[in-house]
Formats: C-alpha cells, structure tokens, sequence
C-alpha cells in the first residue's frame, strides 16, 4: 500500500497547479493499470471530516476533527501488487505527493485462511 501525505502547504501546491499534477496522476495510474500492478485507490476527505472513536473501560468516546496535532495527515492511498518493495517504492517516489509532502510504502499482510468450520475452508 502507498500511503499519501500532505499538508496545508501540499495542498495549496496541487490546488495552483491542479492540471500539472492530476496529468501526471493521470498517467502513473495509466501506467499502473496497463502493467497490471495497479489494485486500487482512493483519495480520502481532509482531517476536519474525521472522526475518532477511542473505547476505554468498555465506553466509547468520538471526537470531531483530527486525530493528531500534526501537520501531515493521511490525504488517500494507492494499493499495488508489485514484483518488490523495491518497485513500489519506484512507484512512490514517482508520485507527486512525495516531492510535495511524503508517501509511505508498507506492505499489507496477507489473511490467513480461518480454521475448517469456522467459515473457511478446510487446509491441507
């Protein structure tokens, strides 16, 4: 998964020169898609539209807003099946947002398949 940060000033970039940056989107998400790799993706809402839910002592408890004091947020994600971290660190390095603000590469874990009767096939 290739996580895409911003910030206020990322932002502001991509909104001056939003036909610079979505044609160079545009074709890194061509690109991904005829070579297979490209699995999904979505940009996300800002951070003023979130919401937290913390349960402590069985109670829960949901705050408006951002969850951290921090100038970067979470802005969307890209998921890739790639030969290699090495490739889809290629790809995150090619990404607008990671000269603007940053990307992120980690890997998602893979289910492991419930026992038989649980809901799962039967292994083995």
């Amino acid at each position: 998964m290739l996580m895409i940060y911003a910030n206020a000033e990322s932002q502001q970039h991509v909104a001056d020169h939003e036909a610079d940056v979505m044609a160079e989107v545009d074709a890194l998400m061509k690109e991904l898609a005829e070579s297979g790799e490209l699995v999904g993706g979505q940009a996300l809402d800002g951070p003023a539209t979130s919401r937290v839910v913390r349960v402590r002592g069985g109670v829960p408890a949901v705050t408006d807003g951002p969850f951290l004091e921090a100038k970067e947020f979470l802005a969307g994600y890209l998921i890739v099946e790639c030969a290699s971290v090495e490739r889809a660190t290629e790809i995150a390095a090619r990404w607008p947002d990671a000269r603007l603000c940053a990307m992120e590469v980690r890997p998602i874990i893979d289910e492991v398949d419930p026992p038989a009767g649980e809901g799962g096939p039967a292994l083995g």
